[in-house]
Order: C-alpha cells, then structure tokens, then sequence
C-alpha cells in the first residue's frame, strides 16, 4: 500500500535496521542464559545424584596423583564432580588448613581441612565440616577437637577447587587460607595430593558433633530461565514496538490519527507518503 512507502526512507530503514540488530542481540543474549540454565541444570541433577548413590572407591571418580610430595594430581571429570566416595585413611593432624570466612546458617566461622594420608602415601583433602570461632570475632581462630587417630574410613563427595584461588598461609604452624584450591594448598604439603577435596559425610570412627556438615548448595538455574524468557520477551516487544510506531505513522499519514504527535518520541511523517 502506498501509505506505507515512508517506510523505504532512510529514516524508517534505519529505525528498522536498529530493531532488527536489537532483537538480534536480545535472542542472542536469551540462548547465553538457555545456555547457562542447561549447564546449571546439569549441576544440581548431578548434587542429587550424588546424595542418592552408593559411595564407590576415590579411585573410580579421581585420577591418583602421579607427582612428587607438594604435587596435585589431575582435577576431576565434569561427570565425577559431586560423586560419593569412601576412603580410608589416616588423618595428618600436624597440617590442618583453616579455610576462613565460611558462612553456615547465616553464621561466620571456619571449615577445617585435614590430610587423609593413604596407604600408599598419597593423600586427599577432606573438608571435615564447619566450625564456629572463638570469642572475640569472625576471624578468631577456634578450638579443634581432637583428631581422630588409626584408620579413618570417610564417606563424601567429591569437590573440584574453588574459583578465585588465595594466598594461603601458615601462621603459628597452621595453614590457613580464604578459598580451597587443592594445588596451592599441595605446594604446602609433604606429600602428593589428589586433585579435588572431599566433602565428608559420615566417618568411622564417627565425627566429632562440635562440626556441622557443609552442604552442597544447588544452582539458581531458575534465574536464569527468567533471564531467557525476559531477553526473547524484550526481542518481542523491539519488533512489536517498530510496527506499533510504522502503523500509527501510516494512519496519521492517511488522516485516520489526528492525536497531536509527540516530536521527542516518534518520527514525524513523511512528506513521500
């Protein structure tokens, strides 16, 4: 129809241009987040997997290191993070790392890390649980109970590092650190270690009641299903709003609108039309 020839001027083919790569962009930026929805999806189905499985041997879900003392083995596969294993052991008392700033029940305190050593002389790290501090703030370092000693059979889940590494340190002959990553914290050890800590759920003998369990959190991956429905949505509203503006044009073009026109908001007509 010839009232909507304005839309071939270059104005009207450059608020359509600029539409287009709008919506574009805003598919482009719902299919990130489908993406990320799916691979956290992915990651809470295999938390639950793991709660529900039959704890198998530390072998069949981590590669053992291969290195020298102060070495970590391999991380573990994508598919192996959060598989329940059991291990036995005996637990190094004299390096004990405190991971600090950890909030339990909207409580901050410290989890305690003790090598299991092997019998082959290797070791894996096993978060034992949280404990609070002592009297006189957040950072103030807590009374251990005592480390059990013998054999120590655990059952846990596997967990890779942590993101965001940090220095760790020892200070008065404890190691301490803010992040758990397994190949910094093996740099500070006298033996080779497994590449992932193991996150304890039971022990024999049982485990001091003074630790509370930490759990594995699931993802947000609902969040990020609302953020895919609100970029495809806003893609939606971009073309819709382009021919919302070009059909009230050609009305008023054709004499059909006469509400006054708001210059600031939107084209005015075309003299071609």
């Amino acid at each position: 129809m010839t009232v909507y020839r304005f839309l071939l001027t270059p104005r009207w083919l450059g608020y359509l241009a600029l539409a287009l790569v709008a919506a574009v962009v805003m598919v482009f930026l719902g299919n990130w987040q489908l993406d990320r929805y799916q691979g956290r999806t992915e990651i809470n189905e295999r938390i639950d997997a793991g709660q529900r499985m039959t704890p198998a041997p530390l072998g069949d879900a981590l590669p053992a290191p291969t290195g020298g003392a102060g070495t970590s083995g391999p991380a573990p596969a994508e598919e192996k993070v959060y598989t329940r294993v059991t291990v036995t052991g005996r637990y190094d008392a004299t390096n004990i790392v405190l991971v600090r700033g950890r909030t339990v029940e909207s409580r901050v305190g410290f989890e305690v890390l003790t090598p299991l050593v092997l019998p082959d002389g290797s070791a894996v790290l096993v978060d034992r649980g949280w404990i609070p501090p002592a009297p006189g703030g957040a950072l103030a370092r807590p009374e251990l109970p005592a480390t059990p000693g013998g054999d120590v059979t655990v059952v846990g889940r596997v967990h890779e590092s942590e993101s965001r590494p940090d220095a760790v340190t020892r200070r008065d002959g404890r190691l301490e650190t803010r992040r758990i990553d397994v190949s910094r914290l093996a740099r500070e050890l006298p033996y080779p270690v497994y590449g992932a800590y193991v996150l304890l759920d039971e022990q024999t003998p049982q485990a001091d009641p003074t630790f509370t369990a930490v759990t594995v959190g699931h993802t947000n991956n609902w969040q990020n299903f609302g953020y895919v429905v609100q970029w495809w949505l806003f893609a939606v509203m971009t073309l819709f709003g382009y021919g919302w503006a070009a059909r009230r044009e050609a009305r008023r073009a054709a004499g059909l609108d006469t509400r006054p026109l708001d210059r600031a908001a939107e084209p005015t007509p075309s003299t071609s039309a």
